[in-house]
């Protein structure tokens, strides 16, 4: 299903409820649009999502690695940089909102 079509997906709780983007708002199209190879419309819709991709496939390999070789569970990410990430993504929904920062806000593609 295009996410980009009304009525297949609920809208984001956040944006309904306040009219602020969240650093989520955006993420379901732009992963469409990276499935179907455009990541200049993936970026639009939301850049947070497009960086975090390839955290995401690579943490997913390390962990399956882990459960077919059998290895102790480790750590994937030092507290450091968790912290950091959710900081970052809490700046960035604030940003997402700012008058002038149109840019960061998921865009209508035409």
């Amino acid at each position: 299903m295009d996410p980009n079509q009304p009525g297949h997906y609920p809208s984001c709780p956040t944006y309904a409820l306040t009219g602020w983007y969240c650093p989520g708002c955006g993420a379901l199209r732009a992963l469409h649009f990276l499935t179907v190879g455009n990541l200049e419309a993936a970026w639009a819709m939301n850049p947070a999502a497009v960086l975090a991709v390839p955290y995401l496939a690579v943490s997913w390999l390390l962990w399956a690695r882990r459960e077919i070789t059998g290895r102790p569970r480790a750590f994937l990410a030092p507290g450091w940089l968790i912290l950091s990430v959710g900081i970052g993504l809490v700046v960035y929904g604030v940003l997402r909102n700012v008058p002038g920062l149109e840019v960061l806000a998921p865009h209508r593609l035409s």
